[in-house]
């Protein structure tokens, strides 16, 4: 029989699989349809996506990350928050912590409140249309705003545009943003999970981004974010035309530990 142990963490209600894969490499990365297995709310343990911390020289870690279809994807910023939580679980780190993702290195603190503040890689670039914006935050993401974001059905209207022609061999998330006085409220269709998800850490990083744009601000800003698992906030600033600093912060939260056997 074989054992997989793990633990399960939450970053307002994005939820992930984590397992430590320094010692004995529990999982590899071409093992696709036991990943999806495990991620599977039926038949699994049940997440958003799995996450493998790993052993990278020059750094306290390395993370592999995977949607819940069970194969590799770009950088998950909840996903990010989660894993500083479980590599402090596990000794790795202390308060400040500096891993590789597939996007590259990030930088994390972790507050004793439970907070992890998260730095985005810098976001030069943002394709701005007839009522929306497309940006890589780490991962690509569809940003449009709306009056009600009650009156939005995520799940359909973020299908339509995740197959619409340009998005369906990549795929892309979609974000809907209801401006509120202060802030905002995201809802978020995450491709590879292929549903709504409770939160997504890129998907409000680019919802912050969005809204900058938007109101024609300058210089530093922090944005408090709504979502349905939460809140969380981004702070960030804009210097010639490039986003840089950008900081994803809110809560990353042990769930349960197991071991996965089959």
């Amino acid at each position: 029989m074989r054992e997989i142990p793990f633990i399960k963490y939450q970053g307002t209600g994005n939820d992930f699989v984590m397992i430590d894969n320094r010692e004995k490499p529990h999982l590899t990365i071409n093992e696709t349809a036991l990943i999806e297995q495990i991620c599977n709310r039926k038949f699994g343990i049940g997440a958003d996506g799995l996450i493998l911390l790993q052993n990278k020289q020059g750094f306290d870690f390395e993370m592999i990350y995977f949607n819940a279809d069970g194969r590799q994807s770009s950088m998950c910023g909840n996903g990010g928050r989660c894993i500083v939580a479980f590599a402090k679980e596990l000794g790795i780190i202390e308060q400040n912590c500096h891993f590789m993702a597939i996007d590259g290195e990030h930088e994390a603190v972790i507050h004793e409140n439970g907070w992890v503040d998260l730095k985005i890689g810098n976001v030069p670039n943002v394709e701005q249309g007839d009522g929306y914006f497309i940006l890589d935050t780490g991962s690509p993401h569809y940003v449009v705003f709306v009056e009600d974001l009650s009156d939005i059905n995520v799940v359909e209207s973020g299908q339509l545009i995740r197959y619409s022609d340009r998005f369906r061999k990549e795929g892309i998330n979609v974000n809907f943003v209801e401006k509120e006085p202060s802030g905002v409220v995201v809802g978020t269709y995450e491709r590879g999970v292929e549903n709504e998800t409770l939160s997504c850490g890129t998907g409000v990083t680019a919802a912050a981004i969005a809204t900058f744009l938007k109101d024609g601000s300058t210089g530093k800003k922090e944005i408090p974010i709504g979502t349905k698992g939460g809140h969380l906030k981004v702070k960030l600033e804009r210097n010639n035309g490039i986003f840089q600093n950008i900081w994803l912060c809110g809560p990353a939260t042990k769930v349960f530990s197991g071991t996965y056997s089959y």
